[in-house]
């Protein structure tokens, strides 16, 4: 092969890696796989080795990440935020071990200690702390620039604003992971293909009340510059940033040799599926500080880690068909049915095509060949076609311009935000006028932290509606349970629990009822802003003069795109008729204004184990309605650890550990004065 040759395919994938790379950190959208990135990468590299007259300033070598947007104003970076090396073998890691002992010139029998620590597919930031209190945080940029988001930063819970620990240093850059745990991201899915680009596209808002919105976390995991650090190894450091009110990951572990790391690793990709956030690999660290220092850096990469990425779970199938699903905002979403799989031991049946343009992008076509690639928890979704294989009589797919539920126009929406058209197309009817956005309607309406009614599930509503036994929330109240006691599954004895559950929730509480109607953009704590705001349910059902809708964006995390929905949903008939008849039939409560000095002020709990009688949800409500405060992990902030049914015992140790006050249901409620 010629030099000009070889210079050719170089550049075309240096262009192809900088397009990736301005998508992913500039657009806050992954347009390849992280497999694939890695792999493209790796080739770039690889020919530099190969071919010594192959150079350019923009090689992977020699970059991390992108440019800073000119949205926020650049800050150097005191010390250079590094990318890591890749290892996808034990033969990766045995050589990455080799050339340590080589470096350091060290019997390779020396058993070297790391720090292994999964690594979270989120965004990188570094928080600027001076004598203890947040001053500056930044983006990772391009590794020596970043982008100034302090401000938004700011509105993470999880981030410790001042520090008062007498062995703090005097300035430290502690760096970590912003990300977006998965059961927060469901509630977010039709804004974002996946929980990175929800936790960048957050996090990059020009307006922190914006992100404040957002449920984004972050996870502490090391330093940059510092003065004043009293500290050896890296897992001594971890539970000092544990000390001083950082969230570290809680798999992070200590190993000596390969063979233990593959165990370690085995372990982890096992667990993948079962945890609450994304994570791509596991970073291991040379555990010993001195050791790092005298490894010190080979180009952008420290010499003393390693990135040990998962295996892709991928494999081929043919697309049968494409479906458009409608949920309950309206949004179209287009679904593969695929010939079924096996992808990491699950069969698979159905793959994602998040949107339209997607599908126009990969044109993607019924009957192609397609790569499926099922990642954790992350939905099916195909990741490329094989275009050689394609059907001579193959067509274009067509998005449907009309709801292909009630033909009503589908619409793409501007939004004002990001100043673009939305990628989402949505059904325009408004109310219970298309039947499949009816059905998702009812779903949320019975859901856990709607009504929650006991033993009346997703199957049971689209059985129901079938059957024509209900078609409003209010039909709930008024089944007709003598045709009901007929139906094969069904016998007196079930129908009677089913009479038990739904006339228990007869009686709700106003902030519930707001949710369950699901008004768009109304998640949970907007309703109990609302509820707060209205105190009562006929004060919200008479919403309507054109100064009652102005007088809602005075309430402190209600915007215009909130206000604007609830206006659309007053302005149908069929949704004031909705309210009008579950007045008729419901108990509900006003909504009591939070105490300052209830019975659990300054207390703090959480709960473990499934409840008798009571929802998650509804016990938080009874904890803030007596001032006290609801926490997500086990720490020295917890108070109470409260045990339902099937707890998780590890939660249980790690309270009876720091000496945390583990109760039951009963005890709870005997707190309260209340009766289990």
């Amino acid at each position: 092969m010629d030099k000009k040759l070889i210079k050719k395919k170089y550049n075309e994938k240096l262009e192809l890696l900088k397009k990736y790379n301005r998508k992913y950190y500039n657009d806050n959208i992954s347009v390849v796989t992280d497999a694939d990135y890695d792999i493209l990468k790796k080739d770039i590299i690889d020919s530099e080795k190969k071919f010594n007259f192959l150079k350019s300033k923009d090689s992977p070598s020699n970059l991390v990440g992108f440019k800073p947007s000119k949205i926020f104003k650049k800050v150097s970076h005191k010390v250079p935020m590094l990318s890591l090396s890749n290892a996808f073998s034990e033969d990766d890691l045995i050589n990455f071990e080799k050339k340590i002992t080589n470096f350091l010139s060290i019997n390779q029998k020396f058993e070297i200690q790391y720090s292994a620590e999964p690594k979270i597919d989120g965004i990188s930031a570094s928080l600027i702390y001076r004598r203890g209190k947040l001053f500056k945080g930044l983006s990772r940029g391009d590794g020596k620039e970043g982008e100034d988001i302090t401000e938004n930063l700011l509105t993470i819970n999880d981030i410790p604003k001042i520090i008062l620990s007498k062995d703090f240093p005097k300035e430290i850059d502690i760096r970590g992971e912003v990300f977006i745990q998965n059961s927060d991201f469901e509630k977010l899915s039709e804004k974002f293909a996946n929980p990175r680009n929800a936790a960048s596209g957050s996090l990059r808002q020009k307006d922190p009340e914006q992100t404040k919105k957002i449920p984004l976390k972050f996870i502490a995991y090391t330093f940059g510059y510092e003065k004043g650090l009293i500290v050896n190894n890296q897992s001594d450091f971890l539970k000092k940033l544990n000390e001083w009110g950082f969230k570290t990951n809680p798999l992070n572990t200590l190993n000596s040799g390969v063979k233990n790391l593959m165990k370690n690793y085995q372990e982890i990709e096992k667990k993948r599926a079962d945890l609450d956030f994304d994570i791509d690999g596991i970073v291991y660290k040379v555990n010993d500080f001195a050791m790092q220092k005298r490894l010190g850096n080979v180009a952008n990469a420290p010499r003393w880690a390693i990135a040990h990425k998962f295996s892709s779970n991928k494999a081929i199938s043919q697309i049968l068909d494409i479906e458009i699903q409608v949920g309950r905002t309206g949004a179209l979403t287009p679904v593969a049915k695929i010939k079924p799989i096996n992808i990491g031991g699950v069969v698979v049946s159905n793959a994602t095509l998040h949107n339209e343009d997607e599908i126009n992008r990969k044109d993607i076509r019924i009957g192609d060949t397609a790569v499926i690639e099922r990642a954790g928890d992350v939905i099916p979704h195909i990741l490329s076609i094989d275009i050689k294989k394609r059907l001579k009589n193959s067509k274009k797919f067509i998005f449907p311009e009309n709801c292909p539920s009630c033909g009503s126009k589908t619409i793409k929406e501007f939004n004002k935000i990001t100043k673009k058209v939305d990628a989402v197309r949505r059904c325009s009817s408004e109310g219970y006028y298309c039947d499949k956005i009816s059905i998702e309607k009812l779903k949320h309406f019975v859901s856990k932290e709607a009504f929650n009614i006991d033993g009346f599930g997703k199957k049971i509503v689209e059985n129901f509606w079938k059957l024509q036994f209900i078609k409003y929330p209010q039909d709930i109240f008024k089944l007709d349970y003598s045709k009901i006691e007929k139906l094969d599954g069904w016998g007196q004895l079930s129908v009677k629990n089913l009479i038990y559950s739904i006339n228990q929730k007869k009686n709700i509480s106003l902030e519930r009822l707001i949710y369950s109607l699901g008004i768009r953009h109304i998640g949970l704590e907007n309703a109990k802003l609302l509820s707060k705001h209205f105190t009562s349910f006929s004060k919200f059902k008479n919403l309507s003069v054109q100064s009652d809708y102005e007088d809602l964006l005075n309430i402190d995390g209600i915007g215009e795109t909130q206000v604007n929905s609830i206006k659309s949903f007053f302005s149908n008939k069929t949704n004031i008729k909705v309210l009008n008849e579950l007045e008729k039939v419901l108990v509900v409560k006003n909504a009591i204004q939070n105490s300052e000095d209830g019975l659990l002020k300054n207390k703090t709990f959480l709960v473990t184990g499934k409840l008798n009688g009571i929802s998650r949800a509804e016990l938080k409500s009874l904890i803030e309605e007596n001032s006290g405060k609801t926490v997500s992990s086990v720490s020295k902030k917890l108070n109470y650890l409260i045990i339902g049914d099937k707890p998780t015992k590890k939660k249980i140790d790690n309270a009876k550990k720091l000496k945390i006050n583990v109760i039951d249901q009963a005890e709870f409620m005997r707190m309260l004065n209340k009766t289990s």
